[in-house]
């Protein structure tokens, strides 16, 4: 798993998926915001699966 997705991207990922992931717990308290969770994972990671398969990359080239 080579790493596809750019650092300012991660970043992103991470602070938007926690953001949602929070609505389990305040706010309409929905299941549905643990999909959240997605979004953290592939940031912390730095590797997306869909990304993969488009052969998509956001990685700036060194």
């Amino acid at each position: 798993m080579q790493k596809n997705i750019g650092n300012t991207e991660r970043v992103i990922r991470v602070v938007v998926g926690l953001a949602i992931t929070s609505l389990a717990f305040v706010g309409p308290a929905s299941p549905w915001a643990f999909l959240g969770l997605v979004p953290v994972a592939t940031g912390l990671i730095g590797w997306c699966p869909p990304y993969a398969m488009f052969g998509i990359n956001t990685c700036k080239k060194g």
